[in-house]
């Protein structure tokens, strides 16, 4: 009787140990990889202002270059040109940087597109940070003459498009 009680709680300490290893595993820090943009319609002037926000490790990963370098603005610069196309009403759109500031773990990085008198359809091909992070997932949120659009990206749905 008392060995069957022994081999019972022997069982009990080891299920409860298994439950305690999952339970600490769920704590376990899971880096997480994502970018954010914001597109403004400036009506004034007919210009996409855009505004991304980065995590600063994770470009500096993608581009292989140390954020305090002086380099860095010009190699993120390219990094964007590369990896974020515009099409306005299915024409495409020329990018202008208009700069960067690293505020601690994060990078800010604007750029912008003129000549935007009317916008039907806005397609975007955002690719920021795919290659280098697979789960990464890049959000677009676009305010155009008093309407909202949310676009996501990720591997396999690198392009988007919205209609207004």
């Amino acid at each position: 009787m008392i060995v069957n009680l022994l081999i019972k709680m022997k069982k009990l300490l080891y299920i409860s140990g298994i439950l305690t290893f999952f339970v600490l595993m769920s704590f376990m820090y899971v880096d997480f990889f994502s970018s954010m943009t914001k597109v403004d319609y400036i009506d004034g002037s007919k210009t996409l202002k855009f505004t991304t926000k980065m995590n600063t490790s994770h470009i500096s990963d993608a581009i292989k270059i140390n954020p305090n370098t002086a380099g860095f603005e010009a190699e993120v610069k390219k990094y964007v040109n590369n990896n974020f196309d515009v099409f306005v009403n299915g024409a495409p759109k020329t990018i202008t940087f208009t700069g960067s500031q690293i505020s601690g773990e994060t990078v800010w990085v604007y750029f912008e597109t003129g000549g935007v008198s009317d916008i039907n359809t806005l397609k975007i091909k955002n690719t920021i940070l795919l290659s280098a992070f697979p789960k990464q997932i890049n959000l677009v949120s676009i305010a155009y003459k008093g309407s909202q659009k949310m676009m996501n990206f990720q591997r396999g749905k690198e392009v988007n498009e919205v209609s207004f």
